[in-house]
């Protein structure tokens, strides 16, 4: 999923409906959102996501015989329907693919071909294994219609991860159909957040909303627009790629379990931001990519059985998904240096958009600055002093534009200061020793902190033997459900 349905963007998003939801008014955009997804052609832009469908399937199949095997499941949102198929391949005893649009009609003409054509037909595994249930999960018509079921299935991500909201369907459905001890796939995901300085970005977006600024055009003037123009050109996410080495320093993250979450939580949470800024350069703005697990907990495997995990990342230093990575733009750009700490937060509270409201209090302190700071308080106080040195900021999330023009494979070998950032002096003199001059700032750039991005995943065999082993976007890893033997390092 990854970007409204009125937006211009392809990819998949959950089909389920906001019933329920305070938040009433979504439900008006419920019809044009359902119709987006009965095409088969928004189908096939999310299936032709390699990275997507791969990890779904290691995630599913791989667990077949842990998780699956002889289960009830539930396939939110289920679409084309290629998730319940995987479940039925995992030996899953009963799919009940729940689909709002009319994708589940065609969906249908599939289950039934299987069941008409019998053995002669390569899909014959699928008849009388799928029930499909062409509504909404919150209508409280599915409460005594549906059974619990053993592990639900979905792919309910949008852009950051949350945009659409269909994660609140998918805790919706855990709240009301997954059995005790049952399974979530995916299980978790992380946001992520990090300094970024993109000039060639930065000055496209002011020099599209200085389009406003002419004071002749066909003899009027449009200046009246350009404040409105600024704001709305910097509150509206960029989504597409980038350069990873434009990032100026670690990435935040916030992490959702899917399994203990509440709806609450999701519907508004605070992100701290801590920085420590490895260049000196401008900040343009923040990055932002997301990250999730396929981790099926302890309570819901057979016995005797070792799962599988399964992780996916966004990451700008991995291949390209559908979701791409999002840049929210400063209408100020912040200068840095290296060795300080960009402070503060940033909010995220959902709109009746099917999205979320973005802002950022963001402040440069020197090091010893940043030590000395230990509250929220005293954070709130230093922002409100030293106005030049801090940021205030404000994005539309379902307001998001696109820009596909980095096409470039990332290269280690380039040099920080062709994207316009400047290592200390220090670092940049160490090459005269024969020392990598940016060997620390890359190590520390490449978050490998506690992350999924670089996917160094350590499990421990019976023999307590370590494996690493590093991949792309997922990785699969055999684990021993009665240790927490992995760790991402």
């Amino acid at each position: 999923m990854s970007g409204a349905p009125n937006d211009g963007e392809t990819g998949k998003r959950q089909r389920t409906s906001s019933v329920g939801r305070e938040d009433s008014e979504v439900l008006d955009q419920d019809s044009r959102y359902f119709q987006c997804y009965s095409r088969l052609h928004e189908q096939q832009n999310m299936l032709c996501d390699h990275v997507r469908t791969s990890s779904y399937h290691s995630a599913i199949t791989l667990n077949g015989p842990s998780l699956f095997r002889d289960r009830m499941v539930m396939d939110l949102g289920a679409g084309s329907g290629i998730l319940s198929f995987f479940a039925v391949q995992a030996g899953a005893k009963h799919v009940y693919a729940v689909e709002a649009s009319d994708m589940a009609d065609k969906m249908r003409v599939m289950l039934d071909a299987a069941k008409r054509n019998g053995a002669a037909s390569r899909n014959a595994y699928l008849a009388d294994r799928i029930t499909v249930v062409n509504s909404k999960v919150e209508e409280p018509r599915l409460l005594p219609e549906l059974p619990k079921v053993d592990v639900i299935i979905s792919e309910p991500i949008g852009v950051m991860l949350v945009h659409e909201r269909m994660l609140e369907s998918y805790i919706y459905a855990r709240d009301k159909f997954l059995r005790p001890g049952g399974a979530m796939m995916p299980s978790s995901g992380a946001i992520h957040l990090a300094p970024l300085s993109d000039a060639t970005l930065w000055n496209e977006t002011i020099t599209s909303a200085r389009f406003w600024q002419q004071n002749a055009f066909y003899g009027v003037d449009l200046n009246p627009y350009f404040a409105q123009a600024f704001d709305e050109c910097f509150s509206s996410p960029v989504v597409g790629c980038f350069n990873p080495n434009a990032l100026m320093g670690e990435s935040v993250q916030h992490e959702i379990d899917f399994h203990t979450i509440q709806m609450a939580e999701l519907k508004e949470f605070s992100v701290p931001i801590e920085w420590n800024i490895k260049y000196t350069g401008l900040m343009h703005g923040i990055a932002s990519w997301f990250d999730l697990a396929f981790i099926p907990p302890a309570s819901a495997l057979r016995p005797g059985t070792t799962p599988s995990a399964t992780f996916l990342s966004t990451s700008p230093r991995l291949p390209v998904t559908h979701w791409h990575q999002a840049r929210l733009l400063l209408k100020q750009p912040l200068a840095v240096n290296a060795g300080q700490v960009v402070r503060g937060f940033i909010n995220m509270k959902a709109n009746s958009h099917r999205s979320y409201d973005i802002s950022a209090q963001l402040i440069c302190l020197e090091l010893e600055e940043s030590a000395a700071v230990t509250t929220p308080e005293e954070l709130s106080s230093m922002l409100k002093i030293h106005k030049s040195r801090a940021r205030t900021a404000f994005w539309h999330l379902q307001a998001q534009v696109y820009n596909y023009s980095y096409t470039g494979e990332q290269s280690w070998n380039s040099n920080p200061e062709e994207t316009n950032l400047y290592l200390p002096v220090d670092s940049l003199l160490a090459s005269s020793d024969g020392r990598d001059p940016q060997s620390s700032v890359v190590s520390s750039v490449r978050g490998t902190s506690s992350s999924f991005t670089d996917f160094l995943v350590t499990t421990t065999s019976a023999a307590n033997k370590s494996v690493s082993s590093t991949a792309s976007n997922t990785i699969s890893t055999d684990m021993h459900a009665d240790s927490s033997a992995m760790q991402l390092q």
